[in-house]
């Protein structure tokens, strides 16, 4: 399994529109990618390590993909229309990385 992280940095000043990106973006990335990504999560950046101080990134998401391969043909596809919808919450420009996944949870 594979998960792409996009992080989206804290910059003073920036656009970011959370509801937008939740409720509208990432479903539409979703049903874009289709079987490519078995599920998503998102994240809101509230705070760093010191107290009162800015988060590192003021929004991430994770796609969680059987395979690196899967994902990359289905942004093939649809990449311009995902990566086009960017303009419509934000101007920050993301910061992307896919990772192997080692432990999915640390529960087991």
């Amino acid at each position: 399994m594979i998960k792409v992280n996009v992080m989206y940095p804290y910059t003073e000043g920036a656009r970011f529109d959370h509801a937008y990106y939740r409720d509208l973006h990432m479903p539409m990335v979703k049903a874009r990618l289709g079987k490519a990504c078995a599920y998503y999560t998102v994240e809101q950046g509230i705070a760093g390590m010191a107290p009162d101080s800015p988060p590192a990134f003021v929004a991430m998401c994770a796609f969680f993909c059987d395979s690196a391969a899967e994902f990359q043909a289905a942004m093939q596809r649809h990449g311009p229309e995902v990566m086009g919808d960017i303009v419509n919450y934000t101007d920050i420009k993301p910061v992307i990385q896919v990772s192997q996944v080692v432990v999915e949870r640390s529960d087991r």
